[in-house]
């Protein structure tokens, strides 16, 4: 008989083992759940803050856009105002020329030496070859400069 109440203790030792086992198997099963919950809401409340950078800089772009495109509008209106201007002026300068001789005269000679070699410049390629050009015209000294003797 002690065999067999030995066998029945086993067998219920056993069963409330199986049964202590398998509540805390749900018991991790469910923490596992939770830290999945609270990384997911992690992750979302991450997620809504880059949305809501990321909508600041668009309507930050979207003012920015806004101002250069009424920029722009407002050059091409002086640019358009500039062009009248100087068509009215050469149109000036046309009747000037057909009402004064003297003028005309003067208009159709060429321009004298200096004022052409002014005007006279090398093809340059970059800020270098520019400044060697200049440096290369026969400078005028500073003023504290004395010159080499």
């Amino acid at each position: 008989m002690i065999t067999l109440r030995d066998g029945v203790y086993t067998v219920a030792l056993i069963g409330v083992l199986a049964v202590l086992i398998w509540g805390m198997d749900q018991k991790i099963k469910l923490a596992k759940k939770k830290i999945e919950l609270v990384t997911a809401t992690a992750a979302a409340d991450a997620a809504r803050k880059d949305a809501n950078r990321n909508l600041a800089t668009v309507n930050t772009l979207t003012i920015t856009l806004q101002q250069e495109r009424e920029t722009q509008s407002a050059l091409r209106a002086q640019q358009d105002q500039l062009r009248q201007a100087l068509a009215k002026r050469a149109q000036t300068i046309e009747e000037l020329k057909r009402e004064n001789d003297e003028l005309r005269d003067w208009a159709a000679r060429p321009l004298p030496d200096a004022a052409r070699r002014v005007r006279e410049r090398p093809a340059l390629t970059g800020a270098a070859a520019y400044r060697d050009w200049l440096s290369g015209r026969g400078a005028v000294p500073a003023a504290g400069d004395k010159p080499a003797r």
